[in-house]
């Protein structure tokens, strides 16, 4: 029952109420004695305390639920002012939009730890270490318009670990997530028996922290299925092809784990995909271009038929995450074209701003996929970042980061010609990712 209801089913019951008084008020007896006055005033008395008493009640409980349910409008268009609008509301009222807010700047509480202080940080995400000055992209902190997100414990996660496999499962985005979440746990659990480990080619990475006997893991698979991108480094090659039936190589590396982050966007972001019916080993295989959202669909289902098969429904958690999205051209927030990420430091305020470099058609096949499985009796819990993501143009490693590359005169020249603007700094949006995926460990949302 809502508060208007509640509110009109009291209202009637006090005039029921008031009613049956006035007409036990107004039935004196004729005759009657001076006792009967004196008990009618006194009756009278008790039923005007007990109708006050009730009208408080209906007052109170109209201005709460005016106070718990109205509309947090102005909170949109504050987008970075800090904790003076955050809302009042808890997780225990009700489910919360996690991923409906603003970003706040807080140079108190964040950034969560410091980049240097983390032992296992990426140079492809150390921004700071490659000569990035203006550190504001460390601090800000997500905000949802109805509830706060849980604070980062490393110490409570290590204990939901304990004797337990977290495995990210994606391309580089994921694995920036990964490196955030070793970061999260490596600078705050002051332990020597933390370890790093390589197998399969080091396309499974393995964080150990021993106390615990928890593992954190990235495994590298940018395509869900088998590809010939699947070496976790000599990838860069002229056509991208998949065998879009075939996950089995994959899949048994990951399948028994306790928690699995999934993601796969950008590497399927060209006109077509060649697929591969046959093994990379056989020379006789029958290849054919594919459309990207047809071959993206074929690879899902794929996926998806192999979750429903093969993971143990009662032990592993399921996670997706939407895509990640890029900042390559300016124009689309009001720039120059031709311009990119390079030498950004602000959010963008437009509420809702969408860039070119999200594909709207993609998360659609994503969300249908999550759909069908949740119908065969397999949930997997979509987290979507893509639009909270969308703001942080300022977030991205630029031209500061390790370059695997030298670098020609012409692009010393024109920096904006070799700034990342796909990846993200750390500390940096990522950790929010983290703190998201988090709050749904601990159904904290």
């Amino acid at each position: 029952m809502n508060i208007d209801s509640l509110h009109h089913n009291i209202e009637e019951k006090i005039s029921n109420f008031m009613a049956k008084s006035h007409q036990l008020l107004v039935s004196v007896p004729a005759g009657s004695s001076p006792v009967w006055d004196i008990k009618c005033s006194f009756h009278s008395l008790i039923v005007l305390l007990i109708v006050s008493l009730v009208a408080g009640v209906v007052y109170l409980t109209g201005e709460s639920g005016r106070f718990l349910f109205e509309d947090n409008s102005n909170s949109n268009s504050n987008m970075g002012r800090g904790k003076e609008n955050e809302s009042s509301l808890s997780y225990s009222n009700k489910k919360c939009n996690l991923f409906s807010g603003r970003w706040a700047f807080d140079n108190k509480s964040y950034p969560l730890y410091k980049e240097k202080d983390c032992k296992f940080m990426s140079d492809q995400l150390a921004c700071q270490k490659f000569g990035r000055k203006d550190l504001n992209y460390q601090h800000w902190r997500w905000q949802p318009h109805q509830c706060d997100i849980a604070r980062f414990n490393a110490t409570a996660l290590l204990e939901k670990l304990k004797n337990k496999r977290l495995v990210f499962v994606g391309d580089s985005l994921n694995r920036g997530q990964w490196v955030s979440m070793v970061c999260l746990i490596d600078t705050a659990v002051q332990s020597s028996l933390k370890s790093m480990h390589y197998r399969y080619n080091a396309s499974l990475i393995i964080f150990k922290v021993k106390d615990y006997n928890a593992t954190i893991e990235f495994y590298w698979e940018p395509l869900l299925v088998e590809s010939n991108s699947d070496d976790p480094v000599h990838h860069r090659l002229p056509e991208r092809i998949v065998r879009a039936n075939s996950i089995e190589k994959h899949g048994s590396r990951w399948t028994n784990a306790d928690f699995i982050v999934f993601n796969s966007y950008l590497w399927w972001r060209r006109p077509h995909i060649k697929v591969l019916w046959s093994s990379f080993e056989k020379s006789d295989g029958i290849y054919k271009e594919v459309k990207m959202l047809r071959s993206y669909e074929m690879a899902l289902k794929a996926w998806a038929d192999w979750l429903e098969i093969h993971v143990n429904r009662t032990k592993t958690q399921l996670f997706f995450m939407s895509m990640s999205p890029v900042h390559e051209r300016a124009e689309e927030w009001g720039k120059a074209k031709g311009e990119n990420c390079y030498s950004e430091k602000e959010l963008i305020q437009e509420e809702g701003y969408q860039g070119n470099g999200s594909d709207p058609k993609m998360m659609k096949i994503v969300e249908s996929t999550m759909h069908e499985l949740k119908h065969r009796g397999l949930n997997v819990h979509l987290l979507n970042i893509t639009q909270l993501s969308e703001y942080r143009k300022d977030g991205h490693p630029s031209i500061y980061r390790k370059q695997w590359d030298f670098l020609t005169e012409e692009q010393i020249a024109n920096p904006s010609s070799y700034a990342d603007c796909i990846h993200w700094c750390l500390p940096g949006v990522p950790d929010v990712w983290n703190e998201l995926l988090y709050a749904y460990f601990f159904n904290k949302y």
